[in-house]
């Protein structure tokens, strides 16, 4: 009756020992690297915040409204989407705005396509001129002129 009352005891104070271990581990430790859908969703949120926080709008398009005869000047790595209106590419020296839709570089003066998807490669001045009023689906730093 000893023997098995010894060995009970020893069960349970490895039980014990080992929700111990594992309570004080904590969810998603090295110790303990398994975690719940709903604290991943938290973590990745919580960077997106992070990241929206850092970098003003870059997570998000902006609708920009640009009247007739101004210019969009984009930095680099900004997306244009022209929505409506009539606009011309704006280029430097080192080259035009990427229509990736097209797939073309689109050099000064070319006419932008509406709903392509525009990527501005450096910030030296490429964007959009306005012909008429139009409207823009804006990702990036970008100022009217």
């Amino acid at each position: 009756m000893k023997k098995r009352m010894m060995i009970a005891l020893i069960c349970i104070a490895c039980i014990a020992v080992s929700a111990i271990v594992a309570y004080a581990a904590g969810a998603g430790s090295q110790d303990d690297p398994l975690v719940s859908k709903s604290y991943v969703d938290a973590a990745i949120n919580g960077l997106r915040n992070e990241i929206g926080n850092g970098g003003g709008s870059a997570d998000i398009y902006t609708v920009v409204e640009v009247p007739a005869g101004k210019k969009l000047e984009c930095k680099s790595g900004t997306e244009v989407i022209l929505r409506s209106g009539s606009a011309t590419a704006v280029d430097s020296a080192s080259g035009g705005v990427s229509d990736v839709t097209a797939g073309l570089d689109l050099a000064g003066g070319q006419n932008v396509t509406t709903n392509h998807h525009l990527i501005i490669p450096r910030t030296d001045g490429r964007g959009l001129a306005a012909r008429t009023n139009i409207i823009v689906m804006v990702k990036g730093d970008y100022t009217i002129k």
